[in-house]
């Protein structure tokens, strides 16, 4: 990734029971792996009265792979199944300071939510397989065309693309079930 990037981030997301036959269709495609599995931690900020996150945008420090990235999201429209949105990103070598930049110009960290992650290109398309404390989901970012071409070669259905964020996925489950500790984070 270049040190700053601003786009319109196009995808689904599509939760599924077991990611081992979608990596298995991917390398029956041919696809080229992106990353190794790793660790993210992600952090949403927001001001004290959830400005953001009320007019559905996010802000977000991510740490993976030894860096960071602060990421801005807009609010997000949706053709069919898939989500179109602006995102404005920027590397950043320590993310930990952002954090703290962040909150000292008004930002407080609202939501923690931890996955692993492994990245593929396939037919113009950058697949993630995600695992998560609520369970296993692929995501298919690209152009609208090129994602139902990835989405019919791994086996996914549009219709069972999931709209909401990990935020918005976590939170359904915590109203499930109660217990559920306040982030999104595996138990150690």
């Amino acid at each position: 990734m270049n040190a700053s990037r601003v786009s319109e981030e196009t995808e689904i997301k599509v939760p599924v029971p077991d990611l081992a036959p979608v990596r298995a269709r991917l390398a029956d495609n041919g696809a080229a792996r992106v990353s190794e599995v790793h660790d993210e931690m992600n952090i949403l900020f927001d001001d004290a009265d959830g400005r953001l996150a009320s007019s559905n945008c996010a802000l977000r420090v991510r740490h993976a792979r030894g860096r960071g990235v602060v990421t801005w999201k807009g609010p997000a429209s949706f053709e069919g199944a898939v989500k179109r949105r602006e995102e404005i990103e920027l590397e950043v070598p320590d993310p930990a300071a952002a954090e703290r930049l962040l909150e000292r110009i008004g930002f407080v960290p609202k939501f923690r939510y931890a996955k692993r992650r492994e990245e593929f290109r396939c037919v113009g398309c950058l697949v993630a397989l995600d695992e998560t404390p609520i369970g296993a989901f692929v995501e298919i970012e690209g152009d609208p065309a090129a994602i139902a071409v990835a989405a019919a070669v791994l086996g996914l259905r549009h219709a069972d693309a999931e709209r909401r964020s990990y935020a918005g996925l976590y939170r359904r489950a915590r109203e499930k079930d109660p217990s559920l500790p306040p982030d999104m984070l595996f138990r150690q």
